[in-house]
């Protein structure tokens, strides 16, 4: 039976790996890149290195942050631009008008703090992002409010791989409990909102037949799921 490399090789390659997954994951939003976290905390919950999870949560905020603010920067480009750009319409693709316009209507009310929670909603980064770009927000100005974001989302994600790690003794257990959790996480607030909206048109139209007045879909629910 093959050993497991140790601990020095498997931070020396997972350390470079978090950083580029979760960076990717930032510029391009299909990367599930809260999993990747909370597989990397389970194993650097399984490690005897002392800063194994600092480092994690270290590398994982940094990542976050440097894929944000150079997709910020694109997007800037793309709206100054005449023609806009193609990161711009990447994320036009990822915010529903929908979505879009409610991120609009709590950014005027409330600032950097609709930033600073908009990583820790599934699906909630892009239109916040895109809010900001078409309001104008200095590159400066959305880096103080994307600290703080990056930094509680790496932490939000750790934890679940620490929850995922306590529970099995061998790491590849906490890693697919991990995984199994950020799904959950993501997807549960889409299925709410589908559910609903599916039990108002229900109660609008018993009898199925589409004559009775529809409730209108329920804001994010046709928004596609951001890690």
């Amino acid at each position: 039976m093959s050993q497991l490399p140790t601990e020095s090789t498997q931070q020396a390659v997972g350390y470079p790996s978090v950083f580029l997954l979760v960076t990717l994951g930032a510029l391009v939003p299909v990367v599930p890149t809260g999993a990747v976290v909370s597989s990397a905390a389970v194993v650097a919950f399984h490690q005897t290195a002392p800063l194994s999870m600092l480092y994690v949560f270290l590398v994982a905020s940094f990542g976050a942050f440097l894929g944000d603010m150079a997709l910020y920067w694109l997007g800037r480009r793309g709206v100054g631009s005449k023609n806009g750009s193609r990161w711009l319409a990447k994320i036009k693709d990822h915010a529903p008008p929908d979505r879009l316009e409610q991120a609009q209507e709590k950014l005027r009310e409330n600032g950097v703090t609709v930033l600073v929670l908009s990583r820790l909603v599934p699906a909630g980064r892009i239109p916040v992002m895109l809010a900001c770009l078409l309001a104008e927000w200095p590159s400066r100005r959305f880096a103080r409010g994307d600290v703080p974001a990056c930094l509680a989302w790496a932490a939000t994600y750790q934890l679940i791989g620490i929850l995922g790690g306590s529970l099995f003794e061998e790491p590849w257990q906490g890693v697919l409990a991990a995984v199994v959790l950020t799904v959950v996480v993501a997807a549960a607030p889409a299925l709410w909102h589908r559910v609903r909206g599916a039990g108002g048109r229900g109660a609008s139209d018993p009898g199925g037949s589409g004559r009775g007045t529809h409730a209108p879909e329920a804001p994010g629910s046709s928004g596609g799921q951001e890690t």
